[in-house]
């Protein structure tokens, strides 16, 4: 007997949330997306064409990609804490990353936690010495 698309959407989902913990708007947005994706490729599928066309659309809102316990990426639609490596996967660097979906040069590319976590990490440690010197000489240099 044939599934239908909400219940194989319905699987999918409830295996990933067994796997990491998600809130309710990102179980609600994972849902969206996965049965649209599953949809997709039903039409596809019926009408004996390639998706290809769909390619070049990210696997969702850029902005939305950037969430508090992971980073979506946008090429392939996977969650991660951090996608510096896995961007090699896709034969790209950060900075072209950036460039194609419209971050500014300066946007971790991590999930806000771990980026919270190592700002206040970096606090607790202080400036480092040759940092503070830097510094120090940097000031000088400006005020003459």
């Amino acid at each position: 007997m044939s599934r239908t698309l909400v219940e194989m959407t319905a699987d999918i989902i409830q295996s990933q949330i067994s796997g990491s913990n998600m809130s309710t708007e990102e179980i609600k947005a994972a849902l969206n997306d996965t049965y649209q994706a599953l949809k997709d490729l039903q039409e596809a599928e019926q009408a004996g064409t390639d998706l290809e066309e769909k390619e070049d659309k990210p696997a969702m809102d850029p902005k939305r990609s950037i969430q508090k316990n992971k980073i979506v990426c946008l090429e392939c639609g996977q969650s991660f804490k951090m996608l510096t490596k896995h961007l090699k996967s896709h034969d790209m660097t950060s900075k072209e990353y950036r460039k194609k979906y419209g971050f500014s040069s300066t946007q971790s590319l991590c999930a806000k936690a771990l980026s919270e976590e190592r700002s206040q990490a970096s606090k607790e440690r202080g400036i480092h010495p040759n940092l503070r010197k830097t510094f120090g000489n940097r000031s000088k240099k400006y005020k003459k």
